[in-house]
């Protein structure tokens, strides 16, 4: 059984996670502060990690950082109040891979965890994270699992591979389950904009409504044209 841990210092809320994340077929950890969350990560290793941000004693930024530290590789997603996107974005940069608003629906959550399965499957099986495929008049850049400083150089080795194919038009398509921090963010931004000034059209596309977000307020969505899922 997959093993889950929450933090959250409301009671209420950490019986509604328990029962929600049971009900999901996960093992659920719980803990009251922040101090004590890294305590039971430390000593549990748990495969997911849904911290609040807002807490007495060490707030979610503070876990955040110190989960990071002990498994730079832990799925940790922040759980932000609604409208609090700028906490959203420094969790992004501390390699948060991804956070959902309160008050947390069921769908939501749902989501967001079918997205960290998902990159923990391919961080276990080591499958690409970027693919190249060439299409008619564009590139096709496939990017799925975590983009991050570490991994941005594949992201950025396969982006020069579609600029050679000399078709004027690279498309990216995020996988459902792709979560991009902070760092890949800058990374991104720094492609796209390199390859406007050269005259070339990016598109974007398959991107989950979360990171669209944050790409309008970095100013991505600027650099590229956006698809909708449903195009």
């Amino acid at each position: 059984m997959k093993k889950i841990l929450v933090i959250d210092d409301e009671k209420p809320t950490l019986k509604m996670f328990t029962l929600l994340l049971e009900a999901l077929g996960y093992g659920v950890l719980t803990a009251e502060d922040g101090r004590a969350g890294v305590d039971v990560f430390r000593s549990e290793r748990p495969d997911i990690v849904l911290t609040d941000i807002k807490m007495p004693i060490m707030d979610g930024i503070e876990v955040l950082k110190n989960i990071k530290s002990i498994n730079p590789h832990a799925e940790v997603i922040v759980i932000t109040g609604h409208g609090d996107m700028d906490l959203a974005i420094q969790a992004l940069n501390l390699d948060a891979t991804d956070f959902i608003n309160k008050p947390v629906q069921r769908q939501a959550l749902s989501q967001a965890l079918e997205r960290a399965d998902e990159r923990l499957v391919l961080s276990r099986t080591e499958q690409s994270q970027v693919s190249l495929v060439e299409g008619p008049g564009k590139a096709v850049l496939r990017i799925q699992g975590n983009v991050t400083g570490l991994t941005g150089k594949y992201l950025q080795e396969s982006f020069a591979k579609a600029i050679g194919l000399g078709k004027g038009s690279i498309e990216l398509h995020f996988d459902e389950s792709a979560s991009i921090n902070g760092a890949g963010i800058t990374t991104l931004s720094e492609l796209l904009s390199g390859f406007r000034e050269r005259g070339g059209h990016v598109i974007i596309s398959g991107l989950s409504e979360n990171f669209r977000t944050v790409f309008d307020m970095v100013g991505i969505t600027r650099l590229a044209e956006f698809k909708d899922k449903t195009h």
